[in-house]
């Protein structure tokens, strides 16, 4: 099958399953106890007036009625109207999709990157004290409870050492101080960022280690380095330059979909750190029946994930040319 054929192919299952999700979650936050309207801030609200924001909400509609406006909703790309915010849902993720980003995917980066040149080295040093000790702190390390590690990192750094800040993304009288040059603003950033960002390196850190550890020790028993030895070649560019490019094919799967279900913000670590991004904006949705919003940050995760898969199979394909489909 050529190359074309097997992207339409997957490009069709993947609008298949993307239609199947999106038919799941209406049909499962429909089915959750409870009604927008009665976890709403407002207590003092009667019954007439939630009776008339139900009707203006559509709630009293017939399923199928809000089916077909969930779907023309959804193809139209108006997300519709969030319950609590009162604000189009597309603003609201917009708003806060950058946050996460910027976030997860530095982190996704920097572990993977420290991940293999740590894997690298282990897998190097084979049955030696060095592999030795980094496996047993990879292992330490993707074992890790992150909410039980992220709470450690608050308390230690943010309250008894005081380096850090314990919440946020911002320090509102840094931003709204008049004449704040972007230089200023982008630390503060940076520095409300180090807590959340370092919890995820050492979580996602252990897991890379130990794939590109796996991967290189298949790698170096292949013929090719055996052959490069055979020509004389010195051993740090056999290791560095024929054995770890070919060996960190399969962290291309690890890091490509880490980066696509990074989109989703880790709901535990943006509630945690009180980080605003996506993560942290889904668990209020669904714990606030806000229909729209959740439905929308979870097929805004559902279709990037879809997407990652079919990139990363298309990407495998040119890295390594031994596959064909």
């Amino acid at each position: 099958m050529g190359m074309r054929k097997y992207i339409l192919r997957r490009m069709v299952g993947v609008i298949v399953v993307f239609f199947i999700i999106l038919t799941a979650l209406f049909i499962l936050f429909r089915l959750a106890p409870g009604d927008p309207v009665s976890r709403m801030v407002d207590p003092s609200l009667t019954p007439e007036d939630a009776a008339y924001l139900i009707d203006q909400l559509g709630l009293n509609q017939p399923l199928g009625i809000q089916y077909i406006y969930y779907l023309k909703n959804v193809f139209t790309g108006f997300m519709g109207i969030s319950f609590h915010y009162g604000q189009p849902v597309t603003e609201i993720i917009l708003d806060r999709l950058p946050n996460t980003i910027y976030l997860f995917t530095t982190s996704v980066i920097l572990s993977a990157l420290l991940g293999i040149f740590m894997g690298k080295i282990a897998a190097w040093h084979r049955e030696t004290k060095i592999d030795s000790v980094m496996t047993i702190v990879a292992l330490f390390c993707h074992t890790l409870f992150l909410p039980w590690l992220a709470l450690i990192m608050i308390w230690f750094f943010g309250y008894r050492v005081g380096w850090f800040p314990l919440s946020g993304m911002i320090s509102p009288e840094v931003w709204v101080t008049p004449g704040t040059s972007s230089i200023i603003k982008f630390l503060d950033v940076l520095h409300h960022m180090a807590l959340p960002l370092l919890t995820l390196m050492i979580i996602h850190y252990g897991s890379y280690l130990l794939i590109m550890r796996s991967s290189m020790l298949d790698t170096l028993n292949e013929d090719y380095i055996i052959t490069a030895r055979a020509k004389g070649l010195d051993e740090k560019s056999i290791r560095d330059h024929h054995a770890a490019p070919n060996a960190a094919l399969p962290l291309v799967t690890s890091v490509g979909l880490s980066l696509a279900f990074s989109i989703n913000g880790g709901a535990l670590t943006e509630t945690v750190f009180t980080w605003p991004g996506i993560g942290r904006e889904l668990v209020f949705a669904v714990s606030s029946n806000d229909y729209p919003l959740a439905q929308a940050c979870f097929l805004l995760i559902a279709g990037v994930v879809l997407m990652a898969n079919l990139v990363v199979d298309v990407m495998y394909a040119y890295l390594d040319p031994r596959i064909r489909y």
